[in-house]
């Protein structure tokens, strides 16, 4: 619980006492590789901060095809949030890539919490400001950048990722084929 501690203090100033009765809130999970935190169907109960390990947010389409999302990684935040925000089904899935741990917050517990110290709204405002700043990036750079720029922005935003992650889901997010994804590889070293 340390580090989330370090991870609020990183947006807002928060005492001994007020640490105690954020910790209730949350929920430490562990996550093997390859486990699902949500699949498409399910409901997204909980948004999820990454204490460790590596994980895709992706979607399936009709043809069985992944469409990547996100790769997360420590201190960020995930979920489906169409479906955890509107208590809907999920569109998304979310797997783990390496072996980590996860606190877990619902929504209530997150209404609740910004209630109970109003501090913690701020918190959440600007975690949700930022994903949602990330989020349009990521969506001009698909539809505005050729395949080299998008390589190029995905080796500044996750250097520490690029010998991790296996180089197909790398090419899905990217929008490329392998091949093209190899060729941009050996460009670029």
């Amino acid at each position: 619980m340390e580090k989330l501690r370090k991870h609020i203090e990183e947006i807002i100033a928060i005492s001994d006492e007020e640490f105690e009765a954020v910790k209730p809130f949350f929920t430490i999970r562990k996550v093997l590789k390859n486990q699902y935190l949500i699949q498409q169907g399910d409901d997204a109960k909980y948004e999820y901060i990454i204490m460790s390990g590596i994980f895709r947010v992706f979607y399936l389409d009709e043809d069985g095809k992944e469409h990547i999302v996100q790769f997360a990684t420590e201190n960020w935040w995930m979920s489906d949030y169409i479906s955890y925000f509107n208590e809907k089904q999920a569109n998304m899935n979310v797997v783990c890539m390496e072996a980590g741990e996860v606190l877990c917050l619902t929504l209530e517990g997150r209404e609740k919490l910004s209630v109970a110290l109003h501090k913690m709204e701020h918190f959440f405002r600007v975690k949700l400001t930022k994903g949602y700043i990330a989020l349009q990036q990521r969506i001009i750079s698909l539809l505005s950048s050729n395949p080299e720029q998008r390589y190029k922005e995905f080796a500044i935003l996750y250097p520490n990722l690029m010998q991790k992650i296996p180089k197909k889901y790398i090419a899905e997010y990217l929008g490329v084929s392998r091949e093209t994804l190899s060729r941009l590889y050996s460009g670029n070293k």
